[in-house]
C-alpha cells in the first residue's frame, strides 16, 4: 500500500500506478489489481463512495458497464469505479472526457462487495 495513504479501512487508487489496493481495518491488504483509467484523473486526497449502481448501463464511452461506484467529481466530470459488463479493457476514447476507472470482471465483484456507500478512497499519485 503506498505511504500516505492513511490508515484503516479504505479503498486506496494511486493514479501513478493505475491501481487499487482494498486495505481492512486492521491495515492489511485484502486484495490488489491493475485498473484502467479514463482521461480525467481525480484530485490526491480522502473521498467516499457515494451513489452505487449495480444495474448495467452505458458509460460515457459507449460501454457497456456494471456496479458503478462514484466518489468524486474533478473537471465536471463524475469519476467511478466501474467494470465492463463483458470484462473488456477498451482504451479510452481520445477527445472525450471521462472518469471511469475500469477494473477486471473478478476485481470489480471484489470492490463491489467491499466498497459499501462511504467507504473511503484514498488516491495518491
Amino acid at each position: 500500500v503506498p505511504e500516505g495513504s492513511g490508515t484503516g479501512r479504505r479503498v486506496v487508487y494511486s493514479v501513478g500506478q493505475d491501481r487499487v489496493w482494498l486495505v481492512d481495518a486492521s491495515d492489511a491488504t485484502r486484495r490488489s489489481f491493475k485498473v484502467w483509467p479514463g482521461t480525467v484523473d481525480p484530485d490526491p486526497g480522502k473521498y467516499s463512495v457515494g451513489t452505487r449502481r449495480q444495474e448495467p448501463t452505458t458509460g460515457s464511452d459507449g460501454v457497456r458497464i456494471e456496479q458503478i461506484m462514484y466518489f468524486t467529481q474533478e473537471d465536471g466530470v463524475w469519476v467511478a469505479f466501474s467494470n465492463a459488463v463483458d470484462g473488456s479493457s477498451p482504451p479510452p476514447v481520445e477527445g472525450i472526457k471521462t472518469g471511469g476507472i475500469r477494473l477486471p470482471k473478478a476485481d470489480g465483484d471484489a470492490l463491489w462487495e467491499f466498497g459499501t456507500s462511504g467507504t473511503t478512497v484514498t488516491v495518491v499519485s
